[in-house]
């Protein structure tokens, strides 16, 4: 059935109100994909604070043509669905999560990332890069290191002066 011209439109004013209040956005082929592994993602995209929406190419390229992003839009074949949120990394990192665990019916084929088109191995070396409190924890560990190191080293020296 086809879509009417007044529900195209209530499309595109839904995916430009999308694109102008997400963080990033991820461009993902969806081919094949069963629709309970579908509804798991969706569930877990949700969890993570990430929106996501299945939306014909032509009325995506009109959305996008309003938005004014700098460099070249990537290439968008087959089924397309946007995956958005307000943090950053969170919707490339989620759906990348799901892409390793069904490689063959979903792939991301590129993104907006601070208002920059980004190309799939950009958005890929995005989405792995670890969470905020995994970032932290390794900023810890480097400011720990010489520290360990010098009381290790204190109590060698407190143990050969015996």
């Amino acid at each position: 059935m086809a879509i009417t011209k007044q529900k195209k439109g209530e499309i595109v004013d839904k995916l430009k109100g999308a694109i102008k209040g997400a963080g990033s956005l991820v461009f993902v082929n969806f081919k094949g994909l069963s629709v309970g592994n579908t509804t798991a993602m969706r569930q877990a995209l949700k969890q993570g604070g990430v929106s996501y929406t299945v939306a014909k190419k032509t009325l995506t390229a009109r959305a996008l043509e309003d938005a004014k992003f700098d460099g070249e839009r990537p290439e968008l074949p087959g089924e397309l669905s946007l995956a958005w949120g307000e943090d950053l990394v969170a919707p490339a990192r989620e759906v990348y999560t799901f892409q390793k665990k069904f490689p063959e019916n979903l792939n991301i084929l590129g993104g907006v990332f601070e208002g920059r088109y980004m190309s799939k191995s950009e958005i890929e070396g995005i989405a792995t890069i670890p969470p905020t409190p995994v970032l932290r924890g390794m900023f810890v560990n480097i400011i720990n290191s010489p520290i360990q190191r010098f009381a290790i080293a204190l109590n060698e020296i407190a143990k050969a002066r015996g």
